[in-house]
């Protein structure tokens, strides 16, 4: 498939690694983009989208809107949830750039070792595209059966990769898509293993390759009693840091002119991986497609945590939140809809 081109950084704007150069969009656009953040973070929206604590808007590499409910505000980190899978991608790339990752060869897993054990066929790329075929019951209703809630907060909390990679085969590796938190942290202790470096050594290297090039000040990371960051789920940052990661990726991975990822990684990331029918909707690589339109893809997290990335309007939109299960969708179709307000307008 063709994939929308990714835009460049605009002559004569400033990269926001120190602070975001400001910009308005057209007036129309403005108004109607304006009665969208109105609605959302007016009381008339609990019912539909739950409570919205910060909107942040760049377009053209400029910030042309951001919103905070009372209590909230730019200096505040919101929670990634699982806006952290889009990280631990990113993180993942980088050592493929460097040359110490191979994301075709098997993942290595320690718990599939042995001779005969199918897991051992499991990739990296697998992982990623979250087709492993490890069973894995991704349930957050507390009094569902949840391998997730046990993983983050149960049995599993102290080892989180041990707790996920241990899990049988539901499916053959290649065969089945199913969304998955413990994918992703078996990647993120490939990632550790591959540096050597686990909790503070593995974090002074994210801080070192992804997050200080590109102003991400405010990221915090947390880590399990095993040294493994927990990407599926646990990188707290701003509004406007998370901006700065969907820039990055509206960029091509490139940051004033320095490549912090590797060539074609981006469109690794917005390729779509094959699914079987799914209402989950469409899935490339760790970032979901077209939330916010045709060639869009984004990082969601739960509760309605969303970086949605937009090519052909040169956008990204940063929204977080506390959106209750049966309204998450209402969020999402939300940040789509501020988008298509640019396209109108």
């Amino acid at each position: 498939m063709t994939l929308p081109p990714l835009p460049t950084q605009p002559s004569g704007v400033a990269w926001p690694t120190q602070a975001w150069p400001e910009g308005e969009a057209p007036k129309a656009a403005a108004r109607a983009a304006r009665a969208r953040l109105d609605y959302a973070f007016g009381p008339d929206s609990l019912a539909e989208l739950g409570e919205t604590h910060a909107v942040v808007v760049i377009q053209g590499g400029r910030l042309i809107a951001e919103r905070y409910a009372a209590g909230y505000g730019p200096d505040q980190t919101y929670p990634s949830w699982s806006m952290a899978k889009s990280i631990t991608q990113a993180l993942a790339g980088i050592l493929v750039g460097d040359g110490r990752l191979d994301i075709h060869a098997p993942a290595g897993a320690p718990e599939w070792a042995g001779a005969d054990d199918p897991r051992g066929a499991i990739t990296l790329d697998l992982l990623l595209r979250m087709s492993s075929g490890l069973k894995f019951v991704e349930d957050y209703v507390p009094e569902h059966p949840s391998d997730v809630i046990t993983m983050l907060f149960g049995e599993g909390q102290a080892d989180v990769a041990h707790f996920a990679a241990d899990q049988p085969l539901a499916h053959p590796p290649g065969r089945f898509w199913s969304y998955s938190s413990g994918t992703t942290n078996i990647v993120s202790r490939a990632l550790s293993r591959a540096t050597e470096a686990y909790g503070a050594d593995f974090e002074a290297f994210m801080r070192e390759r992804l997050f200080d090039p590109i102003g991400m000040a405010s990221a915090t990371p947390k880590f399990d009693a095993a040294g493994t960051f927990i990407g599926s789920s646990f990188c707290f940052c701003t509004a406007r840091d998370f901006a700065r990661f969907g820039l990055l990726y509206l960029r091509d991975g490139v940051w004033e002119g320095r490549r912090i990822l590797p060539a074609g990684w981006v469109d690794y990331a917005r390729t779509p991986t094959w699914q079987q029918p799914t209402d989950e909707g469409a899935y490339g690589a760790h970032w979901w497609l077209g939330a916010a339109g045709d060639g869009s893809f984004s990082a969601n997290g739960y509760q309605g945590q969303y970086t949605a990335v937009i090519p052909d309007l040169d956008m990204v939109i940063v929204r977080h939140g506390n959106s209750p299960l049966a309204l998450q969708p209402n969020a999402k179709a939300w940040v789509g809809a501020l988008a298509q307000t640019f396209r109108e307008a």
